[in-house]
């Protein structure tokens, strides 16, 4: 019996612990007070020119923003663990890579050790030769684009980033590229 009552007052202050937690305001507007992003400005959110980057894709080559651009309406950075989720996702995302061959299509691999590593885990999971992976063994693109796993980064011609959001249905991401210029 007293450990009963032991128990229900520690969860009752447990509950009056969390409830501090949020000092007044247990009912948030869902207003978004974050600063608004200026125009032209640097950074990972939408309607900023994304970050430069620099990185090694897992054929050898170097790949820079400018190179991915290049000749191409955008690019499509999608950030992954090659964990069932993630390839569900990138299995949808491939789906649509025919329906626009002028989007550039990169799987970011930021969890495995080296470039190696990276092109043996998307040979594994059977991605390998559908996307171009990039190895962010130095967590550049992860860092920069404030990304985490199922991040998916949409940046147009002009460098401007038009999406950054986790992935979800595809549906969002398929308007998206529709739209670009």
């Amino acid at each position: 019996m007293c450990s009963v009552r032991i128990t229900r007052v520690f969860l009752l202050l447990s509950a009056l612990l969390i409830l501090s937690a949020c000092g007044d305001n247990l009912f948030p507007s869902g207003e978004d007070k974050r600063p608004a992003i200026q125009p032209g400005s640097t950074g990972p959110a939408a309607g900023q020119k994304a970050p430069d980057f620099t990185v090694s894709d897992t054929g050898g080559n170097t790949v820079s923003l400018t190179s991915a651009l290049a000749s191409r309406k955008g690019i499509v950075l999608y950030f992954t663990m090659w964990c069932p989720i993630c390839d569900s996702h990138m299995s949808h995302m491939r789906d649509k890579i025919p329906s626009f061959p002028d989007i550039g299509f990169y799987a970011v691999d930021y969890v495995s050790g080296s470039v190696a590593d990276a092109a043996a885990s998307a040979s594994a999971n059977g991605f390998a030769g559908s996307f171009t992976v990039l190895g962010d063994t130095g967590h550049l693109l992860l860092n920069n684009f404030q990304a985490t796993m199922g991040s998916t980064v949409i940046i147009d011609s002009s460098g401007v980033i038009r999406m950054n959001e986790d992935y979800r249905d595809g549906s969002r991401l398929s308007s998206v590229l529709a739209g670009l210029p």
